[in-house]
């Protein structure tokens, strides 16, 4: 066994757990954090999307004792009921989700995505590797790629982002 500190959505977790235990395993299995999501476990489908030290990651690829001392954000720590983060609110809003698995790793890794925006991180689509990056359908689709849905919900996401990231503007 091997011991982790985690600082999860704010709060210090001590973890004891194999070393080979993936950070997704740790969260929803030793922590009890179910919001992130186990959709194919190699990650190609995004569900399990959390953020360490403010960027997305895909906690199935990812061993929880190589997060030792990080900064790790879950779905559950960007909002709750009757407190929902601008994102959350909008996914609602908008419908964003359809059957909800998909939902946790979207959020996580759209709240990841709008930071970069912020900061200014060109994607593959945009226009200039410099300047300010414009949140465009395309763009928004290019950066939220690694996130599946199988309910095909994408246009209501793409609204949802786009009307939480002119709030936040």
């Amino acid at each position: 066994m091997t011991d982790t500190t985690l600082r999860i959505n704010g709060e210090e977790r001590e973890l004891s757990a194999d070393p080979r235990t993936t950070l997704l395993d740790a969260l929803r299995n030793h922590l009890g954090l179910t919001g992130s999501k186990k959709g194919c476990d190699h990650g190609q489908c995004g569900a399990c999307t959390v953020m360490v030290n403010g960027r997305r990651i895909n906690s199935c690829l990812t061993l929880a004792c190589m997060h030792d001392g990080d900064e790790i954000t879950t779905v559950e720590g960007l909002g709750q009921p009757g407190n929902l983060s601008p994102l959350q609110a909008a996914f609602v809003k908008h419908d964003g989700f359809q059957c909800g698995y998909c939902t946790p790793g979207q959020i996580c890794s759209a709240t990841a995505m709008l930071q970069e925006v912020k900061d200014n991180w060109p994607s593959n689509v945009s226009d200039s590797l410099t300047g300010e990056a414009k949140l465009t359908p395309e763009e928004i689709s290019e950066r939220m790629s690694g996130n599946l849905c199988r309910c095909a919900a994408y246009p209501n996401i793409v609204d949802a982002i786009r009307e939480a990231a002119e709030a936040s503007s």
